[in-house]
């Protein structure tokens, strides 16, 4: 896969490329959009409402007898092969409607994975998946000057974590003695030669500035095919250095398509490769490489994202001149995400001049980032899903992708207590020896995720912004005199007094008593028990990296855009004792990568707390020490009252 920076950086800027339409912002669905794709969706709406409204008159008029009101049903996932089954992969299948089907995942290993290749992972492995094929997990390994161990690591790892095992691991670089080969017959056939112009000469053969002149043909292509031989044969034994000579494709120069005009094939590179070593001076291209790869391996279906629509010219020419078997490219839409960057030249800078911890900081965007917060495989799995593929580039606001991720988390992880600036309130009228042990659901929808036990103390710990020392009628939590309900526990408790730190102002403690007479207080809130029936950790809150949608667009630039309160940390937090059942269970949920016991690792310890937010375990915890991530929060969380 090529790199895509350039791309990444056009996305940010809310372009696809120079020749297509702006982009338009479909509040609905928080998709960046061409203008007529949202004319024929508003279009669409409005004749939906127009039905709907009639409909709602005809339900207006008397009825015989009032029917019965319909159950509130919980939001059902969508059918997860639904991207397969209609729209663009439905139509793409029935071009080459053959099996088994053969797809591939070829990354650059030069940098992380980030959000935008989810979609290509879920694509091309879960095409291949549903039409009964199998998928290969290919490193595209042709630049020795920028892959790292590390990266080759990371991508196997981020594939199988989504819940995908590819049929092989292969390499480009397996094939580069089958490649050589392939390059000297395209030289014999006259459809190639080696060319010493440099940059300016090049760029004046393809048309100048902006097509401001005719293009032509390099003068090296009327060397015969013998003397090309021999000079490509001197590139391959090092009588070249790094851009003194390299191969190039005799394609169509007055073809209207650029990747037509006799691309390069071959360059020398003088730079050891991290499986091969010594034994190459030169490297094939990604135009050379790819295509022929693809054939080798028996690709039926060469799923690619849309910056490579016009390579699929060049895909097929070369295809056509060297091997037998003729995969079939197609291009669909590419993900992106507002609010942040993808970039790989953003992301590093981001990390070198430390604005962020590393490429795994949960303010990012990259797979390892998004999973070290928390988010599920399966969640980033039924966004894809829900957003279908079309060859239409996405720019999907964050709180379309958030809200999934939140949908998701609510039908799938336990509930636990948390409080984040605890404040103990002493319950004078409670019997210390008596102790309460209380029985509580990990989920109040879903029995079958078991309860655990939590002891209910004298002592308590809540929320410091659930009390006030000053009551209001527009006030529903605890203050003197008022009473507030503590979730699962027996009564209410009523504040009766409490006292400061002069020289903070902080309150430091709440005296309280059991409010029984008071049946169902208008608010229940969370709760720590004091001792051992909770566990003190560090809770991470993460807000968007930068403050704005489009960071590449701001003032200065992306770097001035970083939101100073992007992360806020809570140091002295309590998290009920329920902490440790969660996570002897995880992960939660059992899905995708995760589907087994002890499988996944600390972020796999998924939950809800209650009235808070969602979390996981972060990886910098230990056996004494929690520290515990935002993974996103609830729908709630402007509204509490």
């Amino acid at each position: 896969m090529a790199d895509t920076d350039d791309v990444a950086d056009a996305a940010a800027n809310l372009k696809i490329d120079e020749n297509a339409p702006k982009l338009q912002l479909d509040e609905e669905t928080g998709e960046w959009v061409s203008k007529g794709e949202l004319k024929k969706r508003l279009a669409k709406r409005a004749k939906k409402a127009t039905k709907d409204k009639n409909k709602d008159a005809k339900a207006a008029q008397p009825a015989a007898a009032p029917k019965k009101p319909k159950e509130k049903t919980e939001d059902a996932p969508l059918d997860p092969e639904t991207m397969f089954k209609q729209g663009f992969l439905n139509e793409v299948y029935n071009e080459r409607p053959v099996k088994p089907v053969m797809t591939r995942f070829p990354p650059e290993p030069n940098g992380f994975l980030h959000i935008g290749h989810a979609k290509a992972i879920a694509v091309n492995f879960g095409f291949a998946k549903y039409h009964e094929g199998l998928c290969y997990l290919r490193f595209d390994d042709t630049n020795p000057e920028a892959e790292e161990e590390i990266y080759f690591t990371a991508i196997e790892e981020m594939v199988r974590w989504l819940g995908f095992s590819p049929y092989k691991i292969t390499y480009s670089s397996d094939n580069f003695d089958k490649l050589y080969e392939l390059a000297e017959k395209l030289i014999t056939l006259d459809k190639a030669y080696v060319c010493h112009c440099n940059d300016d000469e090049i760029k004046l053969q393809r048309g100048g500035e902006k097509g401001a002149s005719p293009r032509f043909r390099c003068k090296h292509a009327d060397q015969t095919p013998e003397y090309n031989l021999e000079e490509f044969r001197a590139m391959r034994d090092g009588k070249y250095k790094p851009r003194e000579a390299f191969l190039r494709m005799k394609q169509d120069i007055t073809n209207g398509n650029p990747q037509m005009w006799d691309l390069a094939a071959y360059r020398v590179l003088d730079k050891p490769h991290h499986r091969t070593g010594d034994k190459w001076k030169i490297y094939p291209t990604y135009d050379f490489t790819h295509c022929l790869c693809d054939s080798f391996e028996g690709i039926t279906h060469s799923l690619c994202t849309t910056e490579f629509v016009l390579s699929r010219v060049s895909y097929e020419w070369l295809n056509k001149e060297l091997v037998e078997f003729q995969p079939m490219q197609r291009e669909y839409g590419r993900l992106s995400i507002s609010g942040t960057v993808l970039s790989k030249r953003k992301l590093k800078e981001l990390v070198d001049k430390k604005y962020v911890q590393g490429w795994d900081d949960p303010r990012l965007y990259t797979l390892i980032a998004v999973r070290r917060r928390g988010v599920p495989p399966g969640a980033i799995l039924e966004f894809v899903n829900e957003l279908g593929v079309t060859t239409t580039n996405s720019i999907i606001q964050v709180g379309r992708f958030e809200q999934t991720i939140r949908r998701y988390l609510e039908r799938t992880v336990p509930r636990l207590m948390l409080v984040l600036d605890p404040v103990p309130v002493v319950i004078e009228d409670a019997d210390e020896s008596d102790g309460l042990e209380l029985d509580v659901p990990f989920s109040p929808k879903n029995p079958a995720m078991g309860s655990h036990k939590v002891d209910f103390t004298k002592t308590v710990y809540i929320d410091r912004s659930d009390f006030r020392e000053v009551d209001s009628k527009d006030y529903f939590r605890l203050a003197v005199g008022k009473s507030v309900g503590l979730l699962q526990a027996p009564y209410p408790i009523k504040a009766t007094s409490f006292t400061k730190d002069e020289t903070t102002g902080k309150v430091t403690e709440i005296r309280a008593v059991f409010d029984r007479e008071t049946k169902k207080p208008k608010t229940y809130i969370q709760w720590c028990g004091a001792g051992d029936s909770s566990r003190k950790c560090e809770v991470r809150v993460y807000n968007q990296l930068f403050k704005s949608e489009n960071p590449a667009a701001a003032e200065g630039g992306y770097l001035n855009d970083i939101n100073p309160e992007s992360k806020v940390i809570y140091a002295d937090a309590l998290i009920e004792s329920g902490i440790d059942e969660v996570k002897r269970r995880a992960p939660w949920p059992e899905a995708a990568g995760e589907d087994q016991l002890g499988k996944g690792g600390p972020e796999s310890v998924r939950f809800q707390a209650m009235r808070v937010a969602y979390f996981a375990l972060d990886s910098d915890s230990t056996d004494d020490k929690i520290v515990l991530n935002r993974i996103v929060s609830l729908k709630e969380d402007k509204e509490k009252s």
